[in-house]
């Protein structure tokens, strides 16, 4: 495996937009920092439940633009590495999503709406990495409505989560959800790709993402502490 640059070009492999996993890297540096802050003070101004809470969902965080980076910034070679890597990368979105939405469920919402939404988007998710890590190659068609109803999963418990945290939050969940669902949409149509050599189609995608994740960073911080 080589980082993305010159020895692609001198080794005749294809090569991805320059561009290509920097956004995700930027975001692991912003979300790392982010992250250990809000759990610190999670755990010393609130309480062990929020701390665990906010720690569940800084780890996944973390972990989505970690293996992100990784598989995008670097050129693998053989076919068994980059499926191992893509496995993992597709997998993290799944554990990401449930990460997101412990928060919520353990700090915004009443005990019996919050263990029914905690259980079904983790269970959700572990389907979803056992469908990834069972058949690396599925169409995108059927990954990226997986990703999307998992995401939405919030909808139905829309009220609750207004009448327990605010109007905020919510919002705030609603506009990354937008953001999330139209870079899955990009994901699956690779469109647009206006600079292929440089900003492609990926970049719109992983730009939205980050967009979305800080959204919900400020709901869950929100939730927290509002």
């Amino acid at each position: 495996m080589t980082v993305l640059g010159l020895d692609d070009l001198a080794s005749g492999l294809p090569v991805k937009p320059r561009m290509r996993g920097w956004i995700h890297a930027w975001s692991l540096v912003v979300a790392s920092i982010a992250s250990v802050t809000l759990i610190a003070l999670a755990f010393t101004l609130e309480s062990a439940r929020a701390g665990i809470a906010t720690a569940v969902y800084g780890a996944t965080v973390c972990g989505l633009f970690a293996v992100s980076t990784t598989y995008h910034r670097i050129h693998w070679h053989t076919v068994e590495a980059r499926t191992r890597m893509k496995r993992a990368d597709h997998s993290m979105i799944f554990l990401f999503i449930a990460g997101s939405y412990t928060p919520f469920s353990l700090l915004a919402l009443p005990p019996n709406t919050g263990a029914i939404l905690l259980t079904v988007v983790w269970v959700g998710a572990l389907a979803g990495v056992v469908l990834k890590m069972s058949w690396p190659h599925a169409p995108r068609w059927v990954g990226v409505p997986l990703y999307l109803l998992l995401g939405w999963a919030v909808v139905p418990v829309a009220g609750e989560l207004v009448h327990q945290a605010g109007v905020a939050p919510l919002v705030l969940l609603a506009v990354g959800g937008v953001f999330y669902s139209v870079g899955a949409v990009l994901y699956a149509t690779k469109w647009p790709n206006p600079w292929p050599r440089t900003f492609g189609h990926h970049e719109f995608f992983h730009a939205a993402t980050a967009i979305a994740a800080l959204c919900h960073f400020i709901a869950v911080y929100l939730v927290v502490f509002g």
